[in-house]
């Protein structure tokens, strides 16, 4: 579990380097392209991290006899 919130904070704050990169616009065409490029890659790469470790999340909630049971965390996308 570390391993990954690791990887998405570095993947976050790569992103932010390339946004800030892009944004003060000193890259020349083909760097600035690369680094989209590559911030796209990290965009879904992050995307994707976040959507495994929502499908982990889950909610306890009182049945109806009173007891608590564990339910998958659903989103209102689904």
């Amino acid at each position: 579990m570390a391993d990954k919130k690791e990887n998405f904070e570095t993947s976050m704050v790569r992103l932010e380097e390339i946004v800030r990169s892009l944004e003060n616009g000193s890259a020349d065409l083909d760097a600035a392209l690369a680094l989209y490029e590559e911030g796209v890659g990290l965009v879904r790469k992050c995307g994707k991290m976040l959507d495994d470790a929502e499908k982990k999340i889950k909610i306890l909630q009182k049945d109806e006899n009173g007891e608590f049971c564990e339910k998958d965390f659903i989103t209102e996308d689904e």
